[in-house]
């Protein structure tokens, strides 16, 4: 070949080809390949559906396609089906997504945690398709036998197992993850600490919640929540808090097991709870500075703990004798002492320090203690996506007169009006009547689930647009906890909740939720898609990311306008969702117009989950 004389001519045929070839490999690339501007969506995958044989349009097989299918109805094109999203993001959050940190380049401070807070997708980078479970996905075992196991395949990350085998988290025995109650600081049972706490302070019968007189607890870096999760035997709701960080799937297995939990950190936001919200705070070796920028994080316990509130501290800072303990603990308790704290017990591992009940003793500081009193126009309660503050915040005049926050025991809490109604211009009779509404309407809601639940088929429970607590009241003889949201652009209701001795968080639907696919059985949205769409936000991202949150098999209890339900039952086919009920809302409902449309998830399996079970 290489003497032959027309080669010159050849050669450009050779080069054409080459380019051609080269053409070709970049258009498949670039358009074939999953990793599409880096958002890994395989947007042709078709699902395998369990038990969705007579579905045409859902098969076994992978079929090629850009966008999602969609057909005309003759009133606008209604989806057939969405992408599915690639199986490496089976545990998508949106909001907490650390590729998309490193995608857009964001400027974050790690050493004041800004990579664990909040940071959400533009409209153009969000995920339009759904999150598939991982393989082999099963239906979460049932409360309260979830609280100490679960199935390993739903959530396949043993590696806390390991690393923390010598605190007790949790075992890995076969098919299931156990978690005996161990802890970081409690090896040998969450109820034997629990305990030792409530003996600590005196407690009758060494019961922690005092006769009912402690309810609200929030729990920072929590692990998987096994302090949480023993304290509801005492009729004790906490919050269980962590960040996604190295410990990265521990909210994920507390809500697995049923126990309240949230991602968040202690960083440079404030919590997504309002002042006064806690009975007492813990940490057990958690691993925070609480020294740093002038105790801004402890500040912010300040905040949500009420007055004569408690902050459990078990950490080697409260016994160690070595030099940079000492050093920790002599700044530790000067600072809480000029935030007007005392000791209320100390035991070996553990301090427990006590808030003050009024102002007496912040107004009694000399002139220029550090930390300063907040301003006083400066608002406690607004949270969402507001930076904390290094100062201390005041009671409220009725606080300081009471000397306390004035609220009844557990259980009367729940039904005695809070007295922050006030706040609102709320009325007694006001709050009597929602109770009561919201008491019928969940008994009609459990009359149209009846022929579907048993007893135990729901746990996890999300009110996604809470108002004051009332649907989550009327649930209290059901064995069931409720996430409580009260929208960031509504009157900030949240603090009611809190009062009455439930617990939620302030949240925008216009974004995504901070938890794990998969965690709530049961999600109740009541007017909160038309709320959105007078925001202009898209009704489509809601559904999706609703999708998200709900377990396979769980329900959606929709109470909102004809027009809204005849939107969402344009996608049931797409989502993969049934309709199992429609009712017209009864004509002595305040919401007479209004339209229940109650759905359930069904269980789906990608085609790769399919061929692996094969």
């Amino acid at each position: 070949m290489r003497g032959r004389s027309d080669g010159g001519k050849k050669k450009p045929v050779i080069v054409l080809v080459c380019v051609a070839s080269v053409v070709l490999v970049f258009v498949y690339l670039f358009f074939g390949s999953s990793n599409h501007k880096a958002s890994a969506i395989e947007y042709g995958r078709k699902l395998g559906l369990s038990g969705d044989d007579d579905d045409d349009s859902i098969k076994k097989d992978d079929t090629s396609s850009n966008s999602f299918y969609v057909e005309d109805l003759g009133n606008g094109f209604t989806p057939r089906s969405f992408p599915v999203c690639d199986d490496r993001h089976s545990e998508l959050i949106p909001c907490l997504d650390r590729n998309l940190i490193y995608q857009m380049r964001l400027k974050l401070d790690l050493s004041l945690m800004e990579h664990y807070e909040r940071h959400c997708p533009p409209p153009e980078r969000r995920f339009n398709c759904l999150i598939p479970p991982p393989p082999g996905y099963k239906i979460p075992i049932k409360w309260p036998k979830s609280r100490d196991e679960v199935w390993k395949v739903n959530i396949p990350h043993t590696h806390l197992a390991h690393e923390k085998s010598d605190q007790n988290w949790m075992v890995v025995k076969g098919e299931k993850i156990n978690f005996p109650g161990g802890g970081t600081h409690f090896h040998y049972g969450a109820d034997k600490y629990i305990a030792s706490m409530a003996n600590m302070l005196n407690f009758p019968n060494n019961v922690l919640n005092n006769g009912g007189r402690l309810r609200t607890f929030l729990d920072v870096g929590c692990g998987v929540a096994s302090f949480g999760g023993y304290l509801l035997a005492s009729e004790i709701m906490t919050m269980s808090l962590a960040p996604n960080d190295v410990h990265q799937n521990q909210i994920q297995f507390a809500l697995e097991r049923g126990i309240p939990a949230y991602l968040g950190v202690l960083g440079t936001k404030r919590l997504p709870y309002p002042s006064r919200s806690f009975e007492l705070a813990h940490c057990s070796r958690c691993r925070i500075d609480w020294l740093q920028r002038d105790g801004i994080l402890l500040l912010e316990l300040d905040r949500v703990l009420r007055p004569g509130g408690y902050f459990a501290y078990s950490s080697p800072e409260a016994y160690a004798q070595d030099e940079e303990d000492l050093r920790i603990w002599r700044e530790m308790s000067a600072l809480v002492g000029r935030m007007c704290w005392t000791i209320a017990a100390k035991r070996n591992q553990t301090v427990i320090w006590q808030k003050p009940l009024t102002n007496d003793c912040y107004l009694g500081r000399e002139p220029g203690t550090q930390p300063p009193l907040c301003n006083s126009d400066s608002d406690p309660d607004a949270v969402y996506g507001v930076n904390m503050e290094a100062c201390i915040t005041q009671y409220s005049d009725h606080d300081h007169k009471t000397k306390g926050s004035g609220l009844a025991p557990w259980p009367a809490r729940l039904t005695s009006p809070p007295p922050r109604l006030a706040d609102f211009g709320y009325s007694t009779d006001m709050f009597e009547k929602d109770t009561e509404t919201w008491r019928q309407r969940v008994d009609t809601y459990w009359d149209l689930l009846s022929p579907k639940i048993q007893s135990d088929t729901v746990r996890n429970i999300m009110d996604m647009k809470a108002s004051m607590g009332s649907f989550a009241a009327a649930l209290k003889e059901k064995d069931v906890w409720v996430m409580n949201v009260v929208p960031e652009d509504g009157p900030n209701t949240l603090k009611l909740i809190y009062d009455r001795g439930l617990m939620g968080a302030v949240h925008s639907w216009c974004e995504a939720f901070s938890t794990y696919p998969r965690t709530y059985d049961l999600l109740h949205a009541w007017d909160i898609i038309s709320d959105i769409k007078k925001r202009g936000c898209s009704a489509e991202d809601l559904l999706l990311e609703m999708d998200r949150i709900l377990r396979p098999s769980g329900f959606i209890l929709i109470r909102d306008k004809q027009s809204i339900v005849d939107l969402v039952k344009k996608y049931l086919k797409a989502l993969h969702w049934e309709a199992v009920e429609t009712k017209t809302a009864s004509e002595s409902d305040q919401d007479s117009d209004n339209v229940i449309l109650i759905v359930q998830k069904k269980l789906w399996l990608t085609s790769e989950s399919l061929r692996d079970l094969e």
